[in-house]
């Protein structure tokens, strides 16, 4: 009997991904290219695999009990294959995606793409803000390195959590509510900031955030004006105009600094904003991502060790 490593390496993706498609995308082959491998692997399993239901697919039971352990070899093999390895950042040549929220790029951005240069030069970093879903992404390998406020629950995405930040109040110098201090322990305080006009971020244009909700519990409500898709946005409107723009402090400080907006605390009590550098698990084992999202790491850090040491 010959194995071929290939077919076991199309099983592992089919079985994650759920589907021909996704699995073509993962490999970086064509979805016939994978449908043949699909048929290759009916033929030597006796077992369908996959099978279809309405517009989707779902695992036969006999895939569901065999998918760790698919997995557990392709991993193996690929650790066998690479043991003898060293890793040469000085040679090494690869493209990169980290896809983080605008205001972190904005934050430390430049530093990641200095300090990777700096080792390796043969790298290239595609740094996204696009909108889009975690996990699809991460699972089909269209994005290396992604940041999130919450802990990923698909499996397969490993977290780490590097940092967390507080919101702050910007607005332009000599708004009204630099008239008297805020207070989260004074209620008059948050009804002059309930009162004022607010800009939020979102790249869905949502006109509500979890600040409205702490604010009904209190019996208020503000109102918003614009929702733009990045913070600059938000910054750049409370510098013109009138709208209180209220953002993670220090991701948006050197930009709050540039434009010369005041700062101001929050005076609705909300929790900490946690973040979260997100990886898929394949990459695991990878001595060139766990290179560079230890960088990573490091580079965030330090954003959030003024307040976070």
């Amino acid at each position: 009997m010959q194995l071929d490593l290939n077919l076991l390496t199309a099983l592992d993706a089919l079985l994650e991904e759920g589907s021909v498609t996704g699995a073509a995308a993962r490999l970086h082959v064509t979805a016939p290219a994978m449908s043949r491998s699909l048929g290759r692997i009916r033929k030597v399993t006796g077992d369908q695999i996959l099978v279809r239901t309405g517009r989707g697919m779902v695992p036969t039971t006999r895939a569901l009990a065999m998918r760790a352990e698919v997995h557990a070899l392709v991993q193996q093999a690929h650790r066998l294959l690479s043991a003898r390895t060293e890793l040469d950042l000085a040679s090494l040549e690869r493209v990169f995606t980290v896809r983080w929220h605008d205001a972190l790029i904005a934050a430390c951005g430049t530093a990641l793409t200095v300090a990777v240069h700096r080792q390796a030069p043969g790298v290239r970093l595609r740094l996204s803000a696009e909108p889009g879903a975690d996990d699809p992404e991460l699972r089909r390998g269209e994005v290396d390195l992604a940041s999130g406020s919450t802990e990923p629950t698909a499996p397969g995405i490993r977290h780490r959590l590097v940092g967390s930040d507080r919101l702050v109040v910007a607005v332009r110098p000599g708004h009204p509510l630099t008239d008297g201090p805020l207070s989260a322990d004074d209620p008059r305080s948050a009804e002059r900031y309930a009162a004022a006009d607010h800009v939020t971020v979102s790249r869905r244009g949502s006109l509500r955030d979890p600040i409205d909700d702490a604010l009904a519990a209190r019996g208020l409500a503000r109102r918003v004006v614009a929702a733009g898709p990045t913070a600059a946005f938000a910054l750049a409107l409370a510098c013109d105009g009138d709208a209180v723009a209220t953002l993670p402090d220090l991701v948006t400080r050197a930009e709050r600094d540039r434009l010369g907006l005041v700062t101001l605390p929050l005076p609705v009590p909300l929790p900490e904003v946690p973040l979260h550098l997100l990886w898929h698990r394949r990459y695991d084992d990878d001595r060139a991502h766990a290179w560079l999202r230890e960088l990573a790491t490091a580079t965030l850090r330090e954003v959030f060790a003024p307040q976070h040491s």
